[in-house]
């Protein structure tokens, strides 16, 4: 599980400082597009039953946000990086 962590951690697309997690944010910065389009891109993506909410849902699981941090592997209590005193 360490290796798929590291594996999104070489992404270069991150979560950005955003509204609510970042994702429009990370796009926009990793395209150079201006952000309020691609949250406009979003909020029309989700009138899609489940696609847009769905895949929403997963790049804030899954992608790293600016600093390095996983959501997942916070929530499920792994980490790849030694923390303090270890």
């Amino acid at each position: 599980m360490d290796s798929f962590f590291t594996f999104l951690r070489r992404s270069p697309l991150r979560r950005g400082r955003g509204w609510l997690g970042g994702i429009c944010a990370g796009i926009a910065a990793y395209f150079g597009w201006d952000v309020t389009l691609v949250r406009i891109g979003v909020l029309l993506s989700f009138l899609l039953p489940f696609i847009g909410v769905g895949t929403y849902l997963v790049a804030w699981l899954l992608l790293p946000r600016y600093d390095g941090r996983i959501l997942l592997e916070s929530l499920i209590g792994r980490t790849t990086r030694p923390g303090p005193g270890r």
